[in-house]
């Protein structure tokens, strides 16, 4: 199994994994001006020492080479919210569900803005979850306009659909704990409304 420990550079830059050095290097100066601890405005030691590390090995093409290796693994483990035997009818399990197909999407989409869909068969092994359990899911998501099916078939956040991610907080953070079946717990910081 991946190390899901390793840190996600490519969110910590808010870029796409396929960003060129240059994206690397112009979105770093951004983000350093505003997160460097002298800002009092919006500075942030932590968040700064992660710039600093996503950049450290992003920019050298040999380090992110070994980091790509495992990077695409790792991302999908971390995401992965059920095991293949939690197909239960639970409502804490359903609620997030939704939000992790819609943290997905939304983040897929705040990374690469320029191609935001991403197919089911992408979604169910991220998810660890079957397009059969997803399926409600995704219909339930499509008629609330939070999700919509683009003209290649992908999958995609909408407007009101990242709208509805900032209302629940924001999108889920990775390193979820995977659900055993008819676990009904839901992690305290996404105690929250119906999604």
């Amino acid at each position: 199994m991946a190390d899901t420990h390793l840190p996600d550079y490519y969110e910590v830059l808010q870029v796409s994994s396929r960003a060129d050095q240059d994206t690397i290097e112009r979105v770093f100066r951004h983000l350093a001006k505003r997160l460097h601890p002298d800002n009092a405005e919006s500075g942030s030691a932590e968040r700064f020492t992660q710039l600093m590390d996503a950049f450290r090995v992003l920019s050298d093409a040999e380090q992110r080479a070994r980091y790509d290796a495992h990077y695409e693994q790792v991302r999908e483990t971390r995401w992965r919210i059920f095991d293949q035997e939690s197909a239960t009818d639970d409502i804490s399990a359903d609620r997030q569900l939704r939000t992790a197909i819609l943290s997905v999407l939304y983040t897929s989409r705040r990374n690469d803005p320029d191609r935001p869909g991403m197919g089911v068969v992408h979604l169910e092994q991220i998810l660890g979850c079957p397009e059969e359990h997803m399926t409600f899911h995704l219909w339930y998501l499509r008629e609330n306009g939070w999700v919509q099916r683009l003209d290649n078939g992908m999958l995609a956040i909408t407007a009101s659909g990242v709208d509805r991610v900032m209302e629940l907080g924001g999108p889920m953070r990775h390193g979820m704990q995977l659900l055993k079946p008819g676990e009904k717990a839901v992690p305290p910081d996404l105690q929250y409304k119906s999604a």
